[in-house]
């Protein structure tokens, strides 16, 4: 299930794990497991900035605040400048 968080600029993003093109189970929920209890989240912004890819621990969904997942997206948006 996507998470919507919007960044002190505005920006709404879409949070979600990433499935296709994982492995050959796509569409399987494993598919987006990138290690033990850790998986890839692809979160694309509304507009202005490039999707980033996270990889993050398998309850990231209810274990990050809005403010943990902005803090790893803007961490993730520096190393790809």
């Amino acid at each position: 299930m996507p998470r919507e968080v919007t960044d002190a600029d505005g920006i709404r993003w879409t949070c979600a794990q990433a499935y296709a093109g994982l492995s050959e189970q796509a569409g399987d929920p494993s598919a987006a497991r990138v290690g033990e209890d850790r998986y890839e989240v692809v979160c694309t912004p509304s507009g202005g900035a490039q999707t980033v890819r996270l990889e993050l621990a398998a309850d990231w969904e209810t274990a990050l605040d809005d403010e943990q997942l902005l803090g790893k997206i803007n961490a993730a948006t520096n190393d790809a400048r």
